[in-house]
């Protein structure tokens, strides 16, 4: 029951990140719980403690599923634990390594504790196209430890705190030592918060943007008799926008342009003429394709240039394409479902103004070392980010405020501003250093102006995620497992066959 708790409570600072002390404490009460555990116990609180996080993190998927997908309550509430579940092995199984391999030796344990934290949320990033949603440095992104996010990422940052409060949690049996972990804890927090975020990165130029918010109903959003009163107040608003970079959220035309026909013709062209000017461009959300290229969930940008196009390359499991064997599953909802085609990776920029515009859709901004590789070449790397997204399948849940975090947390990284138009909020212009500068209310229909400065430069999590993805976290915590356990057994086993069972703390 503790650990569930603990599980539970660890996830709160991922929407009010002020609680972000809260996610520490948590990890030294479980790093103290598992410092005498056996393999299967450690396997036990790890799964617990997990599945409590994601299960409370995440869930307002029982609103897709029930509200907008028709699924009976009590089958909602069943996937969404049986998601929790599942996703809770990943810290399961980190947790019973961390037990197999640790050596007694306190700052060794910290150390291999937090490489088997890493593991654990590295594998939730990856496995099964990945679902790293409140991942630990989420939940920092307003505390010292934010200052490592251009260094080492969101999941540098889990590290950190994992080896901070487990060194604290596995010292709790012994004063002295407790009292010199959480002496080293306290200067590390201070010293990070003194030193602050260094600047990799410079200004490269200011651009008056406007941001949408639609606040389309979702079980309204592909209902014919509701699409034109939503088409005729986003064209209204596109063709009035003051900024000249004017962004509207995912799917905001939620039919392909061919189906628009007779509900709105020259839909399109009408906007195509109108930002053909010079000094003006929108970014649209809107599906693209047909049955034989395959279908696309993207973004169509309108300048004097010309049009640009981004299609969504990282997709959501169930709701954009269908994983195979669960065909089943799909089918018992009412969910507009289908397989949609991928984008290329690293594409190409938008540039307008001076500006190289970078847009994603929706959650794919959860993904920082996908972003990463649009920053291989500096030269031409994004100088500011777009996200557009809808939420409205998560009704009025803290969905929005996660996602916003999630948005902060790339800011940081990149030093980048990111711009988010999205349909029921958060709609956000968040600056290069993860400051929230301008917002609209969540669930309100509105307009947001506001002045954005790109940023040149790239940051030292930018340069090696660009080149090697999540590997050299990877290649991290295998290798202080591996020498953590080869050093225990050395450690152990003395010449003669004597063993040596001394604390080594």
């Amino acid at each position: 029951m503790l650990a569930l708790a603990a599980g539970a409570l660890f996830a709160l600072p991922v929407v009010v990140t002020a609680a972000w002390p809260l996610q520490l404490l948590c990890l030294v009460w479980l790093s103290q719980r598992l410092a005498g555990a056996s393999v299967r116990q450690a396997a036990l609180l790890g799964w617990l403690f997990s599945a409590a996080w994601i299960g409370v993190s995440v869930w307002w998927l029982f609103i897709s599923l029930h509200r907008f997908g028709g699924l009976p309550a009590a089958l909602a509430v069943l996937a969404v634990a049986a998601l929790a579940a599942l996703l809770a092995l990943y810290l399961a199984g980190a947790m019973a390594v961390f037990a197999w391999a640790r050596s007694g030796h306190r700052v060794r344990d910290a150390l291999l504790f937090a490489a088997c934290w890493l593991l654990a949320e590295l594998a939730r990033a990856w496995i099964f196209t990945g679902f790293p949603w409140a991942a630990t440095g989420y939940g920092q992104v307003d505390a010292p430890l934010a200052a490592l996010a251009p260094w080492v990422g969101v999941y540098g940052m889990g590290f950190a705190a994992a080896a901070l409060a487990g060194g604290l949690g596995l010292s709790w049996t012994h004063a002295r030592a407790r009292a010199m972990a959480a002496a080293l804890l306290v200067v590390a927090l201070l010293g990070l918060q003194v030193m602050g975020p260094t600047a990799h990165t410079r200004n490269a130029g200011s651009l008056s943007v406007t941001l949408l918010q639609t606040n389309v109903a979702q079980d309204e959003k592909f209902v014919q008799e509701h699409l034109p009163q939503a088409l005729t107040w986003l064209g209204e608003q596109l063709l009035a926008a003051r900024g000249a970079l004017v962004v509207a959220p995912e799917t905001a035309i939620p039919l392909l342009p061919k189906q628009l026909g007779d509900l709105a013709p020259g839909y399109v062209k009408a906007l195509r003429e109108h930002f053909s000017a010079p000094g003006r461009a929108a970014l649209v959300g809107v599906p693209l394709g047909d049955e034989r290229v395959g279908y696309t969930n993207s973004v169509l940008a309108w300048s004097a240039a010309g049009e640009y196009r981004y299609d969504k390359v990282h997709l959501v499991p169930f709701g954009e394409f269908i994983p195979r064997g669960f065909r089943w599953f799909t089918d018992a909802l009412s969910i507009p479902l289908g397989d949609f085609a991928r984008g290329l990776p690293a594409a190409p920029s938008f540039a307008f103004a001076g500006q190289r515009i970078a847009p994603n859709i929706c959650y794919e901004d959860l993904y920082g070392e996908e972003l990463a590789a649009r920053f291989a070449d500096p030269v031409v790397a994004p100088t500011l980010f777009v996200n557009v997204s809808n939420i409205a399948w998560f009704g009025d849940s803290f969905a929005v405020e996660q996602h916003l975090n999630i948005s902060r947390l790339r800011a940081l990284e990149f030093q980048r501003p990111m711009l988010r138009a999205t349909n029921t909020g958060a709609t956000a212009v968040i600056d290069h250093q993860g400051v929230v500068r301008a917002a609209l209310a969540p669930h309100t229909q509105g307009v947001l102006d506001a002045e954005v400065q790109g940023r040149e430069g790239i940051t030292p999590f930018a340069a090696w995620a660009a080149r090697a993805g999540l590997a050299p976290l990877l290649a991290l915590a295998l290798l202080i497992v591996v020498l953590v356990r080869l050093g225990t057994q050395r450690a152990r086993v003395r010449p003669g066959g004597h063993m040596d069972v001394s604390d080594g703390g």
